[in-house]
This record gives structure tokens, sequence and C-alpha cells, in this order.
């Protein structure tokens, strides 16, 4: 099983009424619900409002994949809960992070920029093109898809050059914004996917549903490493007897 929390700020479904009745059951539990229809994926919900987040080194360390939507309150995540989402991922977990996720502590920590873009609330038309329709993350999509209401996203984008550009998005504006990219941080892999505005329902969409479950996969370990910096020992062998010999007889000449 691909053990997944699904990490929902969970402050818009409580403050503004459009969105609770956009997502009812919150937007953490609509993402949840769509990973669950696979039968390898084992599904959790965890929330800003929750001791540590919902995110104890105890739970981290029996995680393989998070994903991550943030908006309204980047600053209330703990910078503890950070370090160790960044920790976890060195060692191997997969990190989904979603729309405005991009300005989250855990985002600009791993990729070392302000991530930082263009924007615009308008009701436009967004359509996703698919960059690599061999790369895994895209296995089942057609050519492009459309998002008939969408919050622009627009370039430039402060990130790193991704390692893989799977998706690019084009607006009703005329702006384009590298909407799907991936990288790696340590053993841990990273997919970043921009739509998802909490105000559409954009995560009903079967299309960006596939997409999330074909992150999931991809963004699976397959083994973890700890991070750690021991000191460690010369072992005994026939190669050190022998240098060590060798520096005996240089310092009684």
């Amino acid at each position: 099983m691909i053990r997944v929390i699904v990490w929902g700020e969970n402050v818009h479904e409580q403050k503004n009424a459009h969105v609770r009745e956009t997502y009812p059951e919150t937007m953490h539990e609509c993402i949840a619900a769509a990973l669950r229809t696979e039968r390898d994926v084992s599904v959790r919900t965890a929330t800003l409002q929750q001791p540590d987040h919902g995110l104890a080194d105890g739970v981290l360390a029996e995680t393989d994949v998070l994903t991550w939507w943030g908006h309204a309150a980047h600053d209330q995540v703990g910078d503890h809960v950070v370090e160790s989402v960044v920790r976890r991922v060195n060692e191997g977990m997969g990190l989904i992070v979603l729309h405005s996720g991009h300005y989250s502590k855990v985002f600009k920590r791993l990729l070392g920029t302000t991530c930082s873009l263009t924007w615009r609330e308008a009701d436009e038309l967004e359509r996703v093109w698919v960059c690599d329709p061999g790369y895994a993350i895209a296995r089942g999509l057609p050519r492009y898809f459309e998002l008939e209401r969408s919050e622009m996203y627009g370039e430039p984008f402060r990130i790193p050059v991704p390692d893989e550009q799977v998706f690019i998005s084009w607006f009703e504006g005329g702006e384009v914004f590298r909407s799907g990219c991936t990288w790696r941080r340590g053993q841990g892999r990273i997919f970043y996917f921009s739509p998802g505005h909490e105000s559409y329902p954009i995560f009903r969409d079967p299309n960006v549903q596939r997409v999330l479950k074909n992150a999931v996969r991809w963004a699976a370990p397959t083994g973890f490493v700890k991070d750690a910096c021991p000191m460690t020992t010369l072992e005994a062998t026939p190669e050190r007897a022998r240098l060590e010999a060798k520096r005996a007889r240089e310092r009684r000449r």
C-alpha cells in the first residue's frame, strides 16, 4: 500500500460560505475521496488545526506521500513541522504541492527560492497542456484538458528550473504558466500542480483527479535513507594494514 496523507489548511472551508458550498466535505476530504478509489492507496487527512498540524514525527514516519494545500495561513505552520517534513522528503517521502501551496514554508524551504508568481481572479478558462505525454504523471490524459473557471497563475514563476516540465497552462488573458513541475530533493520526489483554487470545484474534475492519482504513484518512494551525518572509523583491512606498515617504515628512516 502507498500510505498517503492529504494535508489541508482547512481555513477557507470554515470561514467562507461559498467555499463551504463548493466543498461541503472540505477540499482535503474531496481529494482524499478521489485517491481512496485506488485499491493500493491508503489515505488519511490532516489539518492545520490539529496538534503538530497532524504531522507529528511518528505520523510522518508512516507516510509515503504527502499532498499539501494551503493559502490563508502559511505563517501559522510551525517551523518545527516544516523541518520535520523537509527532513522526511530528503529521506524519501514524496511531496505533492497544490495551487497556492507554492507559497508554503515547506515548498519554499525545499526549493530555496521565493516561489512568487503573478495571479488574477477572473473566472477564466484554463487549458492545461500535456508537455510530455509519456511521463508517468500524464498517463491516461488527453493532449490537453480544460477547466471552465479557474484563477489565473502566470509567469514569472520564481522557482528553480524544474527537473521535468509535465504541464503548461494557457489562460483567456493570454498568459501561460508552468503548471506542472517536478524536482528531486535528497531521496524524495516533489510535484507542483497549480490548478485548485478554493472557489471552484476543480478537485472534482476527472482529469485533475487522474493527475493526482498518477502523481501519488510517481512520488511514492522505493525506499527510505535515514538522514544522518555519523562519524566513522577506519576498518581493519589488508589494505589498511599495508598502509600502516608503510608509514611505520617511513617513520623509522
